[in-house]
């Protein structure tokens, strides 16, 4: 069910009073159980849910969103907040700017609550590499809430927020809503904007809606899609109607990656579950195609390699000069080294020195343009596979959410469980979670720009499963 809509319909019909609602969710988010708040805009939203009181009271009408109670990842720009990217060198950075997705969504009316904890600067996939503390899962507190938009999806999971923006560059909105059981959408890259959004890796960084309904993804990817003039690889996009998602007729045939389920690092239980939501899929008439597809290695290697050498671009900003914390040293290239090897996680200098070096002389040519090569070939193979099927289906993780403290104990673990989500952001792929279909969850894939067809199937599969 809608919880906007739900929301929406109490607050018209003064069952419930907007202010009432956002302190209770304000109050359920202060305590924190789940590591998932790294600030809250509670004077905001207190602020912005009396104004929605007032008009309803004054017999006004009010938009969909207007009232509704939502999450941000701490990696989005919101003007006159703390804006930390879950790192030291930022935890006491405030915004001179809104991000243009949030902005969109507070022009609807929609009601900011918290910045949410993640990975800092989008580097992880589990949302411990934080200076916040690692996120608890919503389901299981022991485990992970996956990464990097780990608050996020555990906030929607828990019912404080009635949906949450995350930030996906190669998985992190489509892993964590699969380990806590909820939707997460990675929109086909530029529909939305990212003008504000902390660059990680610009060439997949792709903002995205975290959600309880398909119904949800489809009412909030509505209000931020849209040609942005100050982001270059925006497009504009059709709004995508609600009669549209519930319409299937148009999915003949589904494809899966055959290497996907045959590979040795897939754990018995979930190949089991995806076989067999293969077979209900079959059984109601759709053609199922099984697809050859670059295997994990090939794609986990060019995508850490392509991200890495723009985070390493994209964070050399941040030397303590213009933005955030400085440790002085004794002249300003001692400035530099100190601040960033102080104020820089563990996780995010590894990140920035493997960037440098497949960017540095001697290296670019054998890996990080051998790394765009392959990139291009897996844009064309998905281009001819898109020729056969209309959706591609995946499991979202080879395996089930690891203990706390375990992914930081090996990174190149971290790494490999990124291994069904990488390729779709290497190809720019509109790209959705459902939580169903395997411990944790079903991926679903289209062509680019044909993220309704996404849903459609997503809102079938539904049905069936």
């Amino acid at each position: 069910m809608s919880q906007i809509k739900k929301i929406h319909t109490q607050l018209i019909n003064k069952e419930i009073s907007c202010t009432a609602l956002v302190q209770e969710k304000l109050n359920l988010l202060k305590q924190n159980t789940h590591n998932t708040v790294n600030s809250l805009l509670d004077s905001m939203a207190l602020e912005l849910a009396s104004k929605v009181d007032a008009k309803i009271t004054n017999g006004e009408e009010i938009g969909l969103l207007e009232g509704i109670p939502f999450g941000i990842k701490d990696v989005y720009m919101v003007q006159g907040t703390y804006t930390t990217a879950s790192s030291d060198l930022l935890k006491n950075y405030k915004s001179s700017y809104t991000a243009t997705a949030i902005q969109k969504l507070l022009d609807a009316g929609a009601i900011p609550l918290v910045k949410e904890n993640c990975d800092s600067f989008g580097h992880g996939s589990s949302s411990e590499n934080t200076i916040f503390g690692a996120v608890k899962n919503a389901i299981n507190p022991d485990l992970v809430g996956g990464g990097s938009s780990g608050g996020s999806a555990v906030n929607v999971a828990k019912d404080f927020t009635a949906f949450s923006i995350g930030g996906d560059t190669g998985g992190s909105i489509r892993q964590p809503a699969g380990y806590n059981k909820v939707y997460g959408l990675k929109p086909t890259y530029g529909r939305i904007s990212r003008y504000g959004l902390m660059a990680y890796a610009s060439s997949t960084d792709c903002v995205g809606p975290i959600a309880k309904s398909i119904e949800d993804i489809r009412i909030v990817l509505n209000i931020m899609s849209g040609k942005d003039v100050r982001d270059q690889t925006t497009f504009s996009s059709e709004e995508i109607l609600e009669d549209t998602v519930s319409n299937s007729s148009t999915i003949k045939t589904v494809g899966y990656f055959k290497n996907f389920i045959e590979s040795e690092a897939i754990s018995p239980q979930i190949k089991q579950d995806f076989l067999a939501t293969i077979d209900k899929i079959k059984a109601k008439g759709i053609k199922v195609k099984e697809l050859d597809f670059f295997n994990s290695d090939v794609l986990v290697s060019t995508y850490y390699t392509l991200a890495m050498a723009e985070t390493a671009s994209n964070l050399s900003r941040l030397d303590g000069t213009n933005y955030g914390a400085r440790i002085e040293g004794e002249n300003l290239k001692d400035t530099y080294s100190i601040t960033r090897s102080e104020k820089f996680s563990e996780e995010s200098k590894r990140r920035i020195i493997g960037g440098n070096q497949v960017l540095s002389q001697g290296f670019s040519d054998e890996i990080y343009l051998k790394a765009q090569n392959l990139r291009d070939q897996i844009s064309a193979r998905f281009s001819d596979d898109f020729n056969e099927v209309d959706i591609i289906v995946s499991p979202v993780t080879p395996a089930n959410p690891p203990k706390i403290g375990e992914s930081l104990n090996d990174p190149l673990a971290m790494y490999l469980s990124d291994a069904y989500t990488v390729g779709f952001s290497l190809g720019e792929l509109p790209t959705l979670t459902i939580p169903k279909g395997t411990e944790t969850g079903l991926q679903i894939t289209a062509d680019k720009k044909k993220d309704a067809q996404v849903l459609q199937f997503a809102n079938f599969l539904n049905d069936i499963l």
